[in-house]
């Protein structure tokens, strides 16, 4: 407990302060975002706001992971650190593409091709490090193994592990659109895999209790409130009017990050539900590029993704980020649901 604890605050206090040294070393240099022309107009006065802040976000939550090990003298294992390698991974493909927008001063980074091979590099690289280096069961599960427990064997789970991983950054870059919205929603969604991780833990203190099998929780509890901590203090200043956007530095990680936790703990089929909003906001543009084309020109929403479309029909920022943000902790509460729900009916059964 003390180790989870000391996660958050360090990764916390680290990525707050770290957040603040970079909004003054990116407003001294002019290192700011550009601003797509024909996304909503009253984005257009946030360029030249600071971006990148990803690179805090990355930094604090791996310091904080860290550091709490070593004070708390708890114990690191391979699951844990392969899924921070993983965050810090992605991070450095979101990186590059920040850095491409703001030296070409044009909202243009990688082009498509680039990004998903440097992407399909870290899910390659986890699709392969887990199972190598940690216990893994080749199935596609719900909220633990054998649940539903369809054996796909060692290379589907790698493909599985792959299109997951690439799913999720995909819905997090694409709800990186307004001020705090993928900040406050990866907050929700990492407190579920704290949750989660911490209770399977518990559970492995009583064999007839432990129906899940995973050895290593604890840390990626760790890991996960890591996130929570970096994300809260990165939220500070990213908060509307945001000082500093996290770029897709930040956004990248954080779904690397959920999709590790997802694969590690056994709960594939969990996360669609916790990330609920990143499954809503890329289903509204692959809805809207397939209207335009079937209706040859038509707009099936006013703007996608669907945060955009909101804002167009008149709702403040503001509320559209606090109605997301509602959205996603019920969504948050509905998987944790469905997670204790699947032990109580479990363990009255074998008990």
């Amino acid at each position: 407990m003390i180790r989870l604890l000391l996660a958050a605050a360090l990764s916390f206090s680290i990525t707050a302060l770290g957040t603040r040294i970079l909004i003054d070393v990116l407003t001294r240099q002019k290192i700011g975002q550009p601003i797509r022309e024909d996304g909503p107009q009253g984005h257009l006065i946030k360029a030249g706001t600071p971006t990148m802040g990803g690179l805090a976000i990355v930094g604090g939550a791996a310091s904080g992971y860290v550091l709490s090990d070593v004070i708390a003298g708890g114990t690191f294992t391979r699951a844990g650190l392969i899924v921070m390698a993983t965050i810090c991974a992605a991070a450095a493909v979101g990186f590059m593409d920040d850095w491409l927008k703001v030296s070409r001063e044009r909202n243009l980074g990688l082009n498509k091709k680039a990004k998903i091979a440097g992407l399909l590099l870290v899910a390659g690289g986890f699709a392969i490090a887990l199972p190598a280096l940690t216990t893994v069961h080749y199935q596609i599960s719900f909220t633990r193994v054998g649940s539903p427990g369809i054996s796909i064997g060692l290379v589907g789970w790698m493909l599985w592990a792959i299109l997951i991983i690439i799913g999720t950054t995909n819905g997090t870059n694409l709800a990186d659109g307004l001020d705090g919205l993928a900040a406050g929603s990866g907050i929700f969604s990492f407190l579920a895999y704290a949750v989660i991780g911490f209770w399977i833990f518990r559970q492995a203190e009583d064999p007839i209790r432990d129906i899940y099998d995973v050895p290593h929780a604890l840390d990626l509890a760790v890991v996960a409130l890591a996130m929570v901590g970096a994300l809260t203090g990165f939220l500070w200043f990213n908060a509307a009017p945001a000082e500093i956007f996290m770029g897709d530095t930040g956004s990248l990680a954080i779904g690397a990050g959920l999709a590790g936790l997802a694969l590690a703990t056994n709960t594939h089929l969990l996360l669609p539900i916790i990330g609920g909003l990143y499954v809503a906001e890329t289903v509204s543009v692959m809805l809207q590029v397939g209207y335009y084309k079937l209706t040859k020109g038509k707009r099936l929403f006013r703007m996608a993704p669907i945060h955009h479309h909101f804002e167009i029909l008149g709702w403040k920022e503001t509320k559209v980020i606090i109605r997301f943000w509602l959205i996603c902790g019920a969504l948050t509460a509905l998987g944790l649901g469905l997670f204790y729900a699947d032990w109580v009916r479990t363990v009255d059964l074998i008990g």
